[in-house]
């Protein structure tokens, strides 16, 4: 939204970095050949400086052999004694601490080392007297900003943004006196606004967004006379607004995301300049919101040129100003989750004075109280380049006018959650630029008119809880992007079209790209099309409540990523097919079909067997304390047709648990391979050492865990083993299905010489992501009760014959309580102790004594980087303060081609032909995976992906990448 400032921004760094090769020019590339180093006090600095860092591209062609004014980056004057007065080394992937020696550079007017990835405290810098421009941002620098930098007092342009920076800013700001740009968002500063800010009349841009300040906004700072931007968003300020704003010459004000309070100033003739303003809160439930109230002041459409508002997530309240229709430039306009008002007509006159504003492209009212008989005819006068036009969750009633359809711009419609009535007309065939139309939860009547099958760009089709009548119409099979289709809890008759799924033409086929369909509690009858088994990325279908016959398809079961099938409450006959999805009885939901009974008690005959396990178990325990011990007490096995196993037969199956037997040793014990005789399979072997605190628990934890749950992509536990050993001491032991190809960390680590002993190709690592993402989502969302991994790693990620991947080691997993609220849009789910391995474990678990599902999620996009780059997290590079994410967020996306593991950029060469790196389908494939793992390692929870998120931009990153390669 804000833009302007920014634009002006980078044209003055452009001019700063083009400054100085044109000075080479003139200066030191004519007049000076020579290597002879004549001032030996800048040499001796600027060797210091390189000495400390590390250079791993060879940006720096720094040799002695060389004049240092010639060195990359180094301007110098143009006259003997050569003086360094510029050092531009930005976005060159730099390494290590700046040397203070920068500091005795005493003619440098030009310090950026921006964008790199310098850590340890700010250098000291107070000798430079003539220095203008310091720019040290996107690095990983901590620390205090030191006072010594107010020394420089001709200082004009300072940015520390997207630092580690901590305390406060120094109050002897105030003395430099020519600051024109100071730029310290995204650290981690504290403390209040100084007052001497306001002080700097020269002050032009000043943002102090995404810290922690606190306090209140000082009446200074709203009075700067030459300020054009002033972003103070996203910290902790708090109190009412100063209710006098004098800056003529603002354009861009964002005091969003904070705990302000108040009123808008009544009076805005002393913004004449403004042209985007923000005071809204966080969207995502910010535990300090701003609490605005009152009116929206009528003098609000008194700067000439605003074009952007944003006043959502407070607490305005009465009618919305009709001077808004006053702003000509106004392109977005957001007065959403307010408690405006609209009565009567005259409540409504705002919708006819914004059709002035010609330029209006996104304009929401959601989550008001606006109410009328109908939506006024004026809606048609909005701008025709209007693009989103949000009315939900007010108290709307009436018919939809059919003079809506004149919008014909629009890609988001939304009007759900009113009382509105009648029919949806023909004019919703007009608008063929949707993509995302929502009419739930109101009382439409009537038929889906046809003309619906025009709107080919639609990705998200909402109308659920309505009374709409009649059949679905085939037209619906032309919306061929579609992701999202509800038609539930309506009264929808006849059979489900064929064409909602239709045969998959070779390139872009019907609904290819569909993850969620639902049509329950509705009146359909006949069959399950089965080209249904063409929705291969579905992963919801809820056919629920219907009158649906005859037998469910057996091609369902090829529905690959399906996490949800609710067939339940029809008329279904026959058996139902045992592969694919309906092998996981927990995603699939088939009560309230009298013909299937009795295949559901076979379906229920292992579940109830290992719970009968569980309960074998605690008997065992209990009556080990209340009678004699018995050597080789038996259990049953988790399957119907596995043996019984003793202590004996699994010293036997491993050699008497014999090292050469041994494949790896963890927290709570150790894992031998092993060969049962009875039943003559291959098995892993998990020995628990109950001398170890806590391990009986965690033999008991995994039984747990694993009585409920079942996916393709855990790892099949066989049987348990819970007894005594030869020497009567406890023995606890669980069996699994033993898989061949070992575990994820010696396929990426496990190296000889230098060289890698197994290698992973580009699919094999987007597979193994896959089978792990599919994995999480299931345990996160799909089980009856969602489950924690708690300790999601390489070693625990094991691979079968086929290199599909399993998860194991439930040991410290952790089910959630019911009672659970979720946190963010992740919906992130907490459970009570949190344990796991270094490197992997979730920052929030610092200050936090629960474990969480957004925990889980950071761990996979620790192990999604690790598999992209191929190091590990505890890798001595990442050392004071530079973590893995960290790391790869600082080269992402420009240098990623750079980081990722070697075999992975052989890869990525060889299917360049004519393209360039950044052209290459297969590298795009790449930066996918790495902007999925940045965003599940986000360090705030409620800002990352939930695993389903996670799954479903997995899935769609294979499918391009076998489009890529064929």
């Amino acid at each position: 939204m804000f833009l302007m400032c920014h634009s002006m921004l980078l044209a003055k760094l452009a001019l700063l970095i083009v400054l100085p090769f044109l000075l080479l020019c003139y200066g030191v590339g004519n007049a000076h050949s020579s290597t002879v180093h004549d001032n030996r006090n800048d040499l001796r600095s600027l060797l210091d400086f390189k000495q400390r860092i590390c250079n791993p591209f060879g940006a720096m062609n720094w040799t002695t052999s060389t004049h240092f004014c010639r060195w990359n980056g180094v301007v110098c004057s143009s006259t003997p004694p050569y003086r360094v007065t510029e050092l531009n080394l930005p976005g060159k992937n730099l390494d290590g601490n700046i040397s203070s020696a920068l500091g005795n550079l005493t003619s440098l007017r030009t310090l950026d080392l921006s964008d790199n990835r310098f850590r340890g405290p700010i250098p000291i810098l107070g000798k430079l007297q003539h220095l203008n421009t310091l720019s040290l941002g996107g690095n990983l620098l901590q620390g205090d900003i030191t006072e010594a930098l107010t020394n420089c007092s001709k200082l004009a342009f300072l940015n520390l943004t997207s630092n580690n920076l901590n305390g406060v800013i120094p109050a002897k700001i105030r003395s430099l006196s020519n600051l024109e740009t100071i730029i310290l968002d995204s650290n981690h500063l504290t403390g209040g606004i100084p007052v001497a800010q306001g002080n700097i009349t020269t002050l032009q841009f000043l943002s102090f967004s995404q810290n922690q300040l606190n306090g209140r906004i000082p009446h200074e700072v709203m009075r700067m006379p030459n300020i054009t931007c002033l972003y103070l968003n996203q910290n902790n300020l708090s109190g009412e607004i100063p209710e006098v704003w004098q800056m003529p010459n603002i354009l861009e004000l964002d005091l969003s995301v904070n705990n302000l309070s108040g009123r808008i100033p009544q009076d805005l003739s002393n913004v004449s300049s403004l042209q985007a303003l923000s005071l809204a809160a966080n969207m995502l439930g910010n535990t300090l919101p701003n609490h605005f109230d009152g009116h929206i002041p009528v003098s609000i459409g008194n700067p000439p040129c605003l074009e952007a508002i944003d006043l959502s997530n407070n607490y305005f309240t009465g009618q919305i100003p009709n001077s808004l229709g006053n702003l000509a430039e106004l392109s977005y306009l957001n007065l959403g989750r307010n408690m405006l008002q609209s009565t009567d007509n005259e409540g409504w006159e705002f919708l006819r004075a914004l059709g002035n504003c010609s330029s209006l492209t996104e304009f929401s009212l959601s989550s008001n109280k606006l109410q009328g008989a109908s939506i006024p005819n004026s809606v048609v006068n909005l701008s025709t380049s209007l693009t989103r036009l949000l009315m939900s969750d007010n108290i709307l009633s009436g018919i939809v006018p059919p003079s809506i359809g004149k919008l014909s711009a629009l890609i988001q419609l939304s009007l759900d959650q009113n009382n509105l009535t009648g029919t949806v007309e023909e004019w919703v065939g007009n608008m063929t630029k949707l993509e995302r139309l929502n009419l739930q939860s109101n009382s439409f009547v009537g038929t889906i008119p046809p003309s619906i099958g025009h709107l080919t760009q639609l990705t998200h089709l909402f109308l659920a809880e309505n009374q709409f009548t009649g059949f679905i119409p085939n037209s619906l099979g032309n919306l061929k992007q579609m992701l999202t289709l509800d038609l539930s809890y309506n009264n929808f008759q006849g059979s489900i079209p064929v064409e909602l799924s239709g045969e998959i033409p070779d390139t872009m086929g019907q609904f290819q790209q569909i993850y969620a369909i639902r049509m329950d509690q509705n009146v359909l009858k006949g069959n399950i099309p089965i080209t249904f088994s063409n929705l291969k990325s579905l992963t919801k279908l809820n056919l629920s409540h219907n009158n649906l016959s005859g037998p469910v398809p057996a091609c369902l079961k090829d529905l690959e990523s399906l996490t949800k099938l609710d067939l339940s409450f029809n008329n279904f006959q026959g058996e139902i097919p045992r592969d694919g999805a309906f092998n996981n009885a927990t995603i699939v939901s088939l009560s309230g079909n009298p013909g299937l009974i009795n295949y559901l008690i076979e379906i229920l005959v292992p579940i109830f067997g290992f719970m009968s396990l569980i309960m074998l178990i605690y008997i065992t325990i209990h009556r080990k304390k209340h009678a004699p011990r018995r050597p080789d007490l038996l259990l049953l096995s988790f399957g119907k047709k596995f043996p019984r196993v003793t202590y004996k037969d699994l010293a036997h199956a491993t050699g008497n648990f014999s090292e050469s037997n041994l494949i790896g040793r963890g927290g709570c014990g150790s894992v031998y391979r092993g060969k049962l005789t009875q039943a003559k399979i291959k098995v892993a072997i998990k020995v628990f050492n109950l001398e170890i605190k806590f391990a009986d628990k965690s033999f008991i934890s995994e039984c747990e865990a694993l009585r409920t749950i079942r996916h393709r992509n855990l790892l099949p536990t066989l049987t348990a083993c819970s007894t005594i050993d030869n020497s009567g001491n406890d023995f606890k032991a669980l069996i699994y299905e033993f898989m061949p190809n070992g575990n994820l960390d010696t396929w990426l680590h496990n190296k000889r010489g230098g060289v890698a002993l197994k290698l992973l190709g580009l699919p094999q690592r987007i597979s193994i992501a896959n089978d792990i993402a599919d994995a999480l989502a299931y345990l996160h969302h799909d089980c009856a009760r969602p489950i924690v991994h708690c300790d999601l790693k390489p070693t625990n990620i094991l691979l079968d014959d086929d290199m599909n991947a399993n998860l194991g080691d439930f040991g410290i997993a952790s089910p959630i309580d019911s009672r659970s609220k979720a946190v963010g849009h992740s919906a992130c789910s907490s459970s009570l102790a949190v344990m796991g391995t270094i490197g992997y474990i979730a920052p929030e678990y610092a200050q936090i004594v629960h474990s969480s599902t957004c925990g889980d999620v950071y761990s996979f996009g620790v192990v999604l980087l690790e598999m992209i780059i191929g190091k590990r997290p505890t890798d001595s590079m990442f050392d004071g303060g530079l973590s893995i994410n960290s790391f790869v967020e600082r080269n992402f996306p420009d240098q990623v081609f750079h980081i990722i593991d070697i075999h992975l950029q052989e890869e990525c060469k060889g299917f360049i032909k004519a393209t360039s790196v950044t052209e290459n389908k297969v590298y795009q494939c790449v930066l996918s995976l790495v902007q999925v793992a940045l965003a599940c390692t986000h360090p705030f929870p409620r800002d990352r992906m939930n695993m389903r998120e996670v799954s479903i931009n997995l899935h769609a990153i294979r499918k391009s990448y076998v489009a890529a390669t064929k």
